[in-house]
């Protein structure tokens, strides 16, 4: 069974991941600082999986740490989740998502190559494209001036993917550009457990539901869409893990020194209000929200044109908008014993 280290493994889409790659018939190996996450989520993928997850607790920005998780285990691969991801945030300390997010690829790279680890699959966001000409977005869409910090320090960790392998380090690399992952697992296990105020719409809306925040907030209804909020495209967060695993397995029939890219999401753009009455609808619930001001660093509207990942991959998203809403209402109710 391939080792696979799973870096940021105890967040939210490194904890889905882990489970996809169990049932695919992988070890993973996780690494997470628990800067953005919590250790629940390891009795969570113990209480799905029957298996305890092997975790090293730490920075992957960590040389030392990093080298010694390589010398302990044969990995034959690496997801590399962890970064600090909001985007308002990101627009308030952007030395931070700088040193965080390109310094620990810097240290993954370095230390796959000085152990001869060839794959990686690298998180990157549909932040890339900043807003684009048009929609929906392909892989070879122009990438455009980001709109936040975070969104740079993706474009900045594409282009040293692209420098890597055209140096013949060896590597090979899949980019998986998201776009809004939502949803749980359906045991209510694991799911999105944000620390503090959420920068994401889903737990805003469910905490909100559940009686844990006054009301929601929509950042501005005056953007050039159908009812005037921004519009996303919200993939499942099993959908998403699944897309890891079918991009290992393509890995290990391509060639040394190989780079691909793919947009993950549903094809679908839907917005802000779409989301909260269809969440209305599947937890029989009435949200209270409020129209507010636009908020810095977010774009109007994106959403992916997913032919190549289908075609290339083979993947496609099997849950749809209510189902993801549902599993994310169930995880939320499962947190606040509701």
């Amino acid at each position: 069974m391939k080792q696979i280290l799973i870096t940021g493994g105890a967040g939210y889409i490194g904890s889905h991941t882990a489970v996809a790659l169990v049932e695919s018939g992988y070890t993973p190996i996780i690494i997470d600082d628990f800067s953005n996450s919590e250790k629940s989520a390891l009795e969570g993928l113990k209480k799905i999986l029957n298996l305890e997850v092997k975790t090293y607790i730490g920075d992957c920005s960590d040389h030392a740490l990093v080298e010694k998780i390589f010398s302990e285990n044969e990995i034959s691969g690496v997801i590399h989740f962890a970064a600090s991801k909001a985007v308002g945030e990101s627009t308030q300390i952007p030395l931070k998502y700088y040193a965080n997010n390109i310094g620990s690829l810097l240290v993954m790279l370095e230390t796959m190559r000085k152990f001869d680890v060839k794959n990686i699959v690298f998180s990157s966001s549909c932040t890339v494209y900043g807003q684009p000409d048009e929609l929906p977005v392909l892989e070879s869409t122009p990438r455009k001036d980001a709109e936040s910090p975070y969104g740079n320090t993706k474009k900045i960790c594409e282009d040293i993917l692209h420098d890597h392998v055209k140096s013949k380090s060896g590597a090979k690399i899949v980019s998986l550009r998201y776009f809004n992952p939502i949803g749980a697992h359906p045991s209510s296990e694991i799911g999105e457990l944000p620390l503090g105020v959420p920068a994401n719409l889903i737990p805003f809306v469910t905490q909100t539901a559940a009686g844990l925040r006054e009301k929601l907030t929509v950042f501005g209804d005056d953007y050039n869409t159908k009812d005037g909020t921004c519009v996303r495209d919200y993939i499942h967060v099993l959908d998403l893990a699944d897309a890891h695993v079918k991009s290992l397995e393509y890995l290990d029939n391509q060639e040394d020194n190989f780079i691909d890219t793919f947009n993950v999401g549903t094809g679908n753009g839907n917005t802000v209000l779409e989301v909260i009455q269809a969440f209305e609808k599947v937890s029989a619930r009435k949200l209270k929200y409020e129209l507010g001001p636009r908020r810095p660093g977010d774009i109007e509207k994106v959403w992916a044109n997913t032919d190549k990942v289908n075609k290339v991959l083979g993947w496609n998203a099997k849950y749809s908008l209510e189902e993801s809403l549902r599993d994310s209402w169930n995880w939320q109710k499962r947190l606040s014993n509701l």
